[in-house]
């Protein structure tokens, strides 16, 4: 098998193509003939030993795959040889051969493609996760979704509106504004002029979001205090700007607000069962069309730094792939 590995801790450039042995999967474990994979923000991290799991070197980066299971290891049922999956593995699935839990494994919609399941499964989750089980976003709530033409943006956007939320959105250029109203935002801001907080506002007739989902972290949460509504709840989802915020709890009591974090990837070993939910009821909203993943590009296994250096620089819009 083909992978991309890091030897050591470093920059997404240093990861080399190499040939290793196809690996044999163990006792309730599922080997992946991988067909399409999906690159994240926290792939970067990974492989600069700066993420809150860090594999044994050498390791390959990738949490999320689509492919044929290719075999299975003792004590796994409900899955046969051929049958075509997404899964969630962690780590390793910059690969040709992709190693899963079994219980990370789900069968794809047969109307999805497997560009389609590399894009769905983290960031799907990670916005219903935020959405569903940690805000609890109600119908006719303002939502407002920051980087909401990234990958975790756009998932957010679409399952904001699936939820029947106002869904208010920001990004970084008049290209990627249009990104999100054309996948389902009701208005969208550009947030690196400083007066998007007081458009949010006059958008709410003075009230303020609901619901702020913040994968950006920094100034923008800052500046995300000053337009939440009354007993509105504020999602930490990611650090993309760079910087982790701090909050005066002041703030915090005087507005009556919540801040709720999310670290989906707990929730392997916390609440596993919770993921196969999700992951059914993402399906299912894929299948009547309330959600669509958006791919802005796709490299060869080969160009993994490419791909990643287009997440770092957010020149991507949705979710980027390689095809291996």
């Amino acid at each position: 098998m083909r992978a991309m590995m890091a030897s050591t801790w470093g920059e997404p450039r240093n990861l080399r193509l190499m040939e290793i042995p196809d690996p044999q999967p163990q006792r309730d474990q599922v080997a992946i003939e991988v067909r399409a994979i999906g690159c994240n923000f926290f792939d970067i991290l990974m492989v600069q030993g700066r993420y809150q799991v860090k594999p044994p070197l050498p390791f390959a980066p990738g949490g999320e795959v689509a492919g044929f299971v290719r075999a299975i290891g003792p004590g796994v049922v409900g899955l046969t040889p051929g049958d075509r999956v997404v899964a969630l593995v962690g780590w390793g699935g910059y690969a040709s051969v992709a190693l899963a839990s079994a219980a990370s494994v789900v069968r794809m919609p047969e109307t999805m493609s497997f560009e389609h399941g590399a894009a769905f499964g983290i960031v799907y989750q990670t916005a219903y996760f935020a959405l569903v089980y940690r805000a609890n976003v109600q119908p006719g709530e303002t939502l407002l979704v920051h980087a909401a033409a990234g990958g975790v943006g756009l998932a957010a956007v679409q399952i904001g509106k699936a939820l029947g939320a106002r869904v208010l959105g920001t990004a970084g250029s008049s290209a990627k504004l249009a990104v999100a109203v054309a996948h389902g935002a009701d208005a969208a801001f550009d947030y690196s002029h400083p007066d998007w907080v007081d458009r949010v506002k006059q958008a709410t007739d003075g009230r303020g979001a609901d619901v702020i989902y913040d994968p950006v972290g920094g100034d923008i949460f800052d500046l995300s205090l000053k337009c939440i509504a009354f007993g509105g709840r504020l999602l930490v989802v990611g650090f993309a700007s760079g910087r982790i915020p701090s909050v005066q709890l002041n703030r915090v009591l005087l507005k009556n607000i919540a801040i709720v974090g999310l670290h989906w990837g707990a929730y392997r070993d916390h609440d596993p069962a919770k993921i196969t939910d999700a992951m059914r009821a993402l399906f299912a909203l894929y299948e009547r069309g309330a959600v669509l993943p958006v791919i802005s590009s796709t490299y060869p296994l080969s160009q993994a730094a490419a791909a990643l250096d287009e997440i770092a620089s957010r020149r991507s819009v949705g979710k980027v792939l390689l095809i291996p």
